[in-house]
């Protein structure tokens, strides 16, 4: 982990944390229309993620996500109540113990789920998970009503049906430049937490977005525990069968280095 300074930001907050709260962006590019103002947020040309770009990055997360086992993809605890995984990515975040302290970085998994259709969802969810802590996970959640609060508070200049997409850009723009975008992870008093996007302006901060997260519930966080230990469990399984696959390989080839691998590395299980 790395420390982080923090330059001064356009705004600062006093409320607000992981707890389930809303907040939200949406797909069109995001870019602040003001730098701390009362302007309205947009998502235009100059937004901090291209499109291009960004619809690359959700195609590799997806790749990612299509090489899992197919009954293992099933077992995931995050699909449920008809949602379904639209992103999973590992993401650069700083994570604060509270608002006035220095952040660490680390790699968060950041995963976000849409119920409904695409272009008419019902609920967005996102979740956060990390490997350095198998029981940190947060999520953050909302349907069309919370999103419009969420609108009218950040005043926000996109529709709930583009705020998955916004959210993608987000995420990929920590992790394309993260010199100059920020997903930060603040914790509250309370146990809730909040995730700003910040992008930095070389002298001060500009708050992109910032949505509130709850706690996931002690049996949601067991069940990713176990859902996390199964897939590493099954992912080694591939990995030793096809080593045994290729040492079956060289025995038929070439015996004598089957033998100087098996004395280097141990032999085949």
């Amino acid at each position: 982990m790395y420390r982080t300074t923090t330059p001064q930001r356009t705004r600062r907050r006093t409320g607000g944390g992981f707890g389930g709260g809303s907040s939200s962006l949406g797909p069109a590019d995001v870019s602040m229309s003001a730098s701390v103002g009362g302007g309205r947020r947009s998502m235009g040309a100059a937004s901090p993620v291209r499109r291009g770009g960004d619809e690359a990055g959700e195609g590799v997360a997806m790749a990612a996500m299509g090489g899992m086992e197919e009954p293992l993809a099933e077992q995931d605890p995050s699909v449920v109540d008809g949602f379904r995984v639209v992103y999973d990515r590992e993401v650069p975040f700083e994570l604060r113990a509270n608002e006035e302290e220095e952040g660490q970085l680390d790699a968060v998994r950041a995963k976000i789920l849409i119920q409904g259709e695409s272009h008419a969802p019902e609920a967005v969810r996102v979740e956060l998970g990390c490997e350095s802590d198998l029981f940190f996970h947060y999520t953050h959640q909302l349907d069309e009503l919370s999103f419009a609060e969420l609108q009218r508070e950040q005043k926000l200049m996109v529709e709930f049906n583009e705020y998955a997409h916004v959210l993608i850009r987000m995420f990929n723009s920590a992790i394309k430049e993260p010199q100059q975008y920020l997903a930060v992870f603040v914790l509250q008093e309370d146990n809730t937490g909040r995730v700003d996007f910040m992008q930095n302006a070389m002298y001060k901060f500009l708050e992109l977005l910032s949505i509130q997260f709850a706690p996931s519930p002690g049996n949601a966080v067991r069940q990713h525990i176990h859902f996390r230990y199964n897939t590493m469990k099954a992912r080694l399984a591939a990995m030793q069968q096809r080593l045994n696959e290729v040492y079956a390989t060289v025995k038929v080839k070439n015996p004598s280095l089957l033998l100087q691998l098996q004395q280097m590395h141990g032999p085949a299980k």
